[in-house]
């Protein structure tokens, strides 16, 4: 039985280093490195919180080219059940072209996705037998889902009625529009069946309605159980009812931080279905999520599961060995 089902896109993220601030047209810019990995915000998901120890199966959809066969075999290796992804018919699996800039001290990223079979994937695809028989339901890329999508509250409210926990990422919204329509919102209604929101601060203030993160989180605690905000190298944040904590991440040599905010998910969801106290989970979040940023890409890092071991255990023992994260 696998604890987790994943229900996702699927696709490979090329990555391209050195873009500059400035670009002209017409002009032919050289590039100082590439990674080619595992991308989309489900995969990276599924991939890491599979190398922490946790079972995991992936449902998805991908064409019949190349690109789809290399994603899939990226999740086979690390142990995830890829059984249950279905190939598209003519429709390309999707690609994300990922370029860095940095500026000043902050590094950015210039993201440009071509969807492919993930604007393919809906309810009848799946296998809700499996999907149900695992202990946990988690969906990222809400908006990226747009045939599942007038499905995904059923999916939620079905995972709920059979007894599982569950847990969302919506990551951006490329229309900029956040769920919010004419009815009201429609994830303001689906949180009400998620147990664990996982947004960052920007999403969080999108889907809130408002530019202040506090009055964010006021509002999504009250619909979901529990809100983990991903900020970034700032202080995460946790939040359950009235309770919150926050903690700062470790300082790591810096990379990139492609997937940093699914590998946090990963962490956070790991450690919660071990029945691990809230501040905990999101301490091991951290932890998990600073790992990721020390490679290219947001799988690749997790690849070497004895550096993590190594990396884990420095990390925890320079918390006191699980040192409770302050509690605001």
């Amino acid at each position: 039985m696998i604890e987790v089902c994943v229900v996702g896109e699927l696709n490979l993220d090329l990555i391209l280093y050195g873009f500059p601030n400035h670009l002209s047209p017409d002009v032919e810019l050289l590039a100082n490195g590439m990674a080619f990995t595992l991308g989309s915000s489900s995969a990276i998901f599924a991939h890491n919180l599979c190398a922490l120890g946790t079972q995991v199966g992936f449902v998805s959809m991908i064409g019949s080219d190349p690109l789809g066969k290399m994603a899939l075999e990226r999740l086979s290796l690390v142990g995830v059940d890829t059984t249950r992804v279905k190939q598209g018919s003519d429709t390309p699996t999707g690609l994300t072209v990922v370029l860095p800039v940095t500026q000043g001290h902050a590094q950015h990223r210039y993201m440009l996705t071509y969807p492919g079979t993930m604007f393919e994937m809906q309810y009848s695809d799946l296998d809700m037998n499996y999907v149900l028989g695992a202990r946990h339901f988690h969906l990222s890329s809400f908006f990226l889902h747009r045939a599942l999508r007038p499905q995904i509250i059923n999916l939620f409210r079905q995972a709920k009625e059979t007894g599982l926990t569950t847990s969302l990422d919506t990551n951006d919204d490329p229309e900029d529009r956040w769920g919010i329509g004419p009815g009201g919102s429609e994830l303001h209604d689906l949180l009400k069946y998620v147990d664990v929101f996982l947004p960052n601060e920007r999403e969080a203030k999108k889907i809130a309605g408002t530019t202040d993160l506090t009055q964010a989180l006021n509002v999504l605690a009250k619909l979901s159980k529990v809100v983990a905000v991903k900020c970034g190298s700032g202080l995460s944040i946790c939040r359950s009812g009235d309770e919150r904590w926050s903690l700062a991440p470790p300082r790591v040599d810096f990379v990139d931080d492609v997937g940093a905010g699914d590998t946090f998910a990963a962490g956070f969801i790991h450690l919660y279905l071990r029945g691990g106290k809230l501040e905990d989970c999101l301490a091991f979040a951290n932890t998990a999520a600073a790992y990721s940023v020390t490679k290219a890409g947001g799988s690749e890092a997790f690849r070497d599961r004895g550096g993590w071991s190594t990396f884990l255990y420095q990390q925890w023992s320079s918390m006191g060995g699980g040192t409770i994260p302050r509690k605001d």
